[in-house]
Parts: C-alpha cells; sequence; structure tokens
C-alpha cells in the first residue's frame, strides 16, 4: 500500500481508503486487510473524485479532521471514502434533495457517524445553514445535476466558506446543455468561479465520466 494522499493509498493501479466502519461495505466494494488494517477499494467509475485522482489531482485538501460540506451526496458512495479520510475528528455534511436516494443514505450515516444528512435543495444554503452553525467548513465538494452548477457552487461558498477554504466543483456538462461543445461549457462554468475563487487545476475526467471535469480551486475573497 503506497500512501498517495493523507488517507488515500494507491495499489497494483487501484485506489484505497482505511475502512472507517470495518467490515462494512457500502456499494460491493472489495475490502482487503494488510498488516491489521483494513481498506476499502474506490472504483474510479464510481466516484469522481477518485476519477479526478486517478487523471492527476494535485492537491487533495480533504485530510483528517477536515470539515468538509458535500452537494449533492445522492447515496453516498463518494462521501463514504471521505468518511474514511477524514476520520473521527472530521466532519461531512451530506445535502441532497432526493427522498429516495436519502434513504439509503441514512443508513451508511448511521454506520459513520461523522456524516451529517440534510434532506434540503442545495441552492437554499439559507435553508440548512442551521446544521453548519458552530462549524468551520474547510472543504465545499459538489456534485449536481442542476444547470445552474457555477451558481449553485458560489452561493454555498458566499455561505460557508471562509477565504483560504477550498472548492471541487464537479461540472457535468450534459447538465448544462446537450448542444454545446463540453470543453466550451467547462471553460464558461470555469470563467465564473473567477469571482470567488483562485483556480488551482481543472482535470477531465474521461475515461472514467464522459463529458465531465472536475475544478480545484481556492477562495481568495
Amino acid at each position: 500500500m503506497q500512501e498517495i494522499f493523507p488517507g488515500v493509498f494507491a495499489k497494483e493501479k487501484m485506489l484505497f481508503t482505511k475502512n472507517f466502519a470495518p467490515g462494512k461495505r457500502v456499494y460491493g466494494e472489495r475490502l482487503l486487510s494488510e498488516s491489521g488494517v483494513e481498506y476499502r477499494q474506490w472504483d474510479t467509475f464510481r466516484s469522481k473524485l477518485a476519477a479526478a485522482i486517478k487523471n492527476g489531482l494535485d492537491t487533495l485538501p480533504i485530510k483528517a479532521g477536515s470539515k468538509v460540506l458535500y452537494l449533492g451526496a445522492a447515496e453516498g458512495t463518494t462521501l463514504s471514502h471521505i468518511s474514511d479520510i477524514i476520520g473521527e475528528k472530521g466532519a461531512a455534511f451530506g445535502v441532497d434533495v432526493s427522498e429516495r436516494v436519502m434513504r439509503k443514505f441514512i443508513s451508511i450515516c448511521e454506520e459513520r457517524k461523522n456524516i451529517v444528512p440534510i434532506l434540503e435543495d442545495a441552492a437554499k444554503p439559507w435553508a440548512y445553514g442551521k446544521y453548519l452553525e458552530g462549524t468551520r467548513i474547510n472543504v465545499l465538494y459538489q456534485d449536481v445535476s442542476q444547470r445552474d452548477q457555477a451558481e449553485i457552487f458560489l452561493k454555498n461558498a458566499e455561505y460557508f466558506l471562509p477565504k483560504g477554504g477550498w472548492g471541487l466543483l464537479a461540472i457535468k456538462a450534459r447538465s448544462i446543455s446537450q448542444r454545446k461543445k463540453a470543453q466550451d461549457i467547462f471553460e464558461e462554468e470555469t470563467a465564473k468561479l473567477a469571482r470567488l475563487f483562485i483556480i488551482r487545476q481543472v482535470i477531465n475526467l474521461a475515461p472514467f465520466e464522459k463529458d465531465h471535469t472536475m475544478v480545484l480551486c481556492e477562495k481568495s475573497g
């Protein structure tokens, strides 16, 4: 096992995280034990963050003790690996508007006490600010299938992310337009972030995700 980022490991071209809930799987992933430690394989075809790491992410701002606001939690696949990374002293707040996916997500949260499920619309940060009171968010992560992806990201950054905080935005081109070229969409959406962020890296997620990119940015104001 080679640690490539704090809490993220690589072996035989596969990614792993230490299992925060030993013996438990989240989405049928492989479990591997080495030297008394249990690791979970992180599927790069099931997680955009894993795909970004595989495709050369330079900096992973999520680490032990991090406080993460995750927009578009869905069933919690990626968030479960974030849970592994942030550990007991960290906290991840997972926001999703779908009651259907939230049901499965809550079952994961019951096994992982460092994740807080929030059933709300990510476009309305004022609706869930009460759940984050007293918490200084270090990382804003977003993976939502809506047209105004950059606007939602910026709105939440204004509410919750301090200057110097990090952002990770997964841009889904086909949720924004079916007609425009994906690269044009990526450039347009990334340019919108310049109002609040310094862009540190833009990573195309192919072949793991078609017409997706991940933007790593740092809040400047």
